[in-house]
C-alpha cells in the first residue's frame, strides 16, 4: 500500500480543464509515418542487421570457394561455410554492445578526439571478442565432424585479424550513426531559437518562447509552453509535444537553466516536466513517485526531486 493518496495538481472546479484520456489524446493526434513505424522499428532493425550479417556470409562463402578450386588448394567446400558463418555470427552477438557503446561514447564536435580514442580502444576489445567466439565456434563444428581446427600463432593472426576488424568495426559505427541521422530527420529535430546578429548577447540564457523544428526539409515554430516533458536521451534532450517527441542537441542541466521555473520543474535525473501538464502524482512506497500527464501519459519522479515538486504545487 502507498503512504500517501495520489496528489492532484489541477485546480479547484470551476476553472480546472478534464483530463484527456489516452485514446483521446491519441484520436487528437493523426499517426503518421514514424508513428506506424514505430511498432516495427525493433524489428525491422534486428531483421537488417541479420539480413547484413547473412548475406556478407554467403558472399565470403562463394568468393572463398572459389579461390579453393582456382588454385587446386586441399580445402574441403564445408570449410569456408564454417570460417564465413562463424565469423558473422560472432559480430552479430556483438551488434547489442556495440549499439550500447555508440550511445554511450557519441561523436561530439567539441569531443571528437576523445570518442575516436575510445572507439579506438573498442575496436581493439571487439576485435578480440570476435576472435574468440569465432574460433571457439569452428573448433566446436571442426570437432563434431572428427576434425581439428588451429588458427596458427596468435600473435601475427591477431594482428591481421584486427585489420580487417577494425574497419568492420568504423562501417557499423557509421552504419548506426548514419541510421540514427535518418531517424532524427524523419521524426524532427529541434533548436532554439538564435538571438538576431544585431542585437547584444544577453548576460544571462534567455528563456526560449519557441523552438524551432525542423522535420523532412519543413520549419515549424513549437510554443515552450507546448512541451508537455523533456526527457535525457544521450547526446539529445527530446521534447514531448502533442504526443510526439523531437529530439534538441543539448543537455539536461543547459535547457534547464533557460526554461521557465515558473513553468517547467525537474523531477528526475532524466525528466524535466511542464507543471501545466502534470495531473497526478502518486507516492511510491520505495520514496520516490510516478506522475500521470494529462494525456494518461507517466514520468517518473525521483525522491530528490519530491520535495521540490511539492512546493513548486503549493506556489502554484
Amino acid at each position: 500500500m502507498n503512504a500517501e493518496a495520489p496528489t492532484s495538481l489541477a485546480p479547484a472546479p470551476p476553472a480546472v480543464a478534464p483530463v484527456v484520456p489516452p485514446a483521446a489524446s491519441a484520436a487528437a493526434v493523426p499517426r503518421s509515418v514514424w508513428d506506424r513505424y514505430q511498432p516495427w522499428r525493433r524489428p525491422v532493425e534486428i531483421a537488417s542487421w541479420v539480413a547484413i550479417f547473412a548475406v556478407n556470409a554467403a558472399a565470403g562463402t562463394l568468393t572463398s570457394i572459389i579461390d579453393i578450386h582456382r588454385y587446386g588448394l586441399d580445402i574441403p567446400d564445408w570449410a569456408p561455410l564454417v570460417w564465413e558463418t562463424s565469423s558473422c555470427a560472432t559480430a552479430l552477438a556483438l551488434v547489442p554492445a556495440l549499439v550500447w557503446f555508440t550511445r554511450a561514447v557519441p561523436f561530439r564536435f567539441d569531443r571528437w578526439r576523445r570518442a575516436l580514442a575510445l572507439h579506438l580502444l573498442a575496436s581493439v576489445v571487439w576485435s578480440v571478442l570476435h576472435v574468440a567466439g569465432m574460433v571457439a565456434i569452428r573448433q566446436a563444428v571442426y570437432a563434431g565432424l572428427g576434425e581439428r581446427y588451429e588458427l596458427g600463432a596468435w600473435g601475427i593472426n591477431l594482428v591481421y585479424e584486427y585489420l580487417k576488424d577494425v574497419r568492420s568495426y568504423g562501417y557499423m559505427v557509421l552504419w548506426i550513426e548514419g541510421y540514427r541521422l535518418l531517424l532524427r530527420r524523419w521524426q524532427g529535430e529541434a533548436s532554439v531559437l538564435a538571438t538576431p546578429d544585431d542585437l547584444p548577447a544577453p548576460a544571462q540564457p534567455e528563456r526560449p518562447e519557441r523552438f524551432l523544428v525542423r522535420k523532412l526539409g519543413k520549419e515549424f515554430l513549437v510554443a515552450a509552453n507546448e512541451v508537455e516533458w523533456l526527457q535525457a536521451s544521450s547526446n539529445y534532450v527530446n521534447l514531448r509535444v502533442r504526443g510526439r517527441d523531437y529530439p534538441l542537441r543539448s543537455t539536461m542541466a543547459a535547457i534547464e537553466v533557460q526554461l521557465d521555473p515558473a513553468r517547467f520543474a525537474r523531477v528526475h535525473r532524466s525528466y524535466i516536466v511542464n507543471l501545466d501538464c502534470v495531473g497526478e502524482i502518486e507516492p511510491l512506497d520505495s520514496g520516490d513517485a510516478r506522475i500521470t500527464m494529462r494525456d494518461g501519459s507517466q514520468v517518473p519522479c525521483s525522491r530528490r526531486y519530491r520535495a521540490a515538486l511539492r512546493q513548486e504545487r503549493r506556489a502554484g
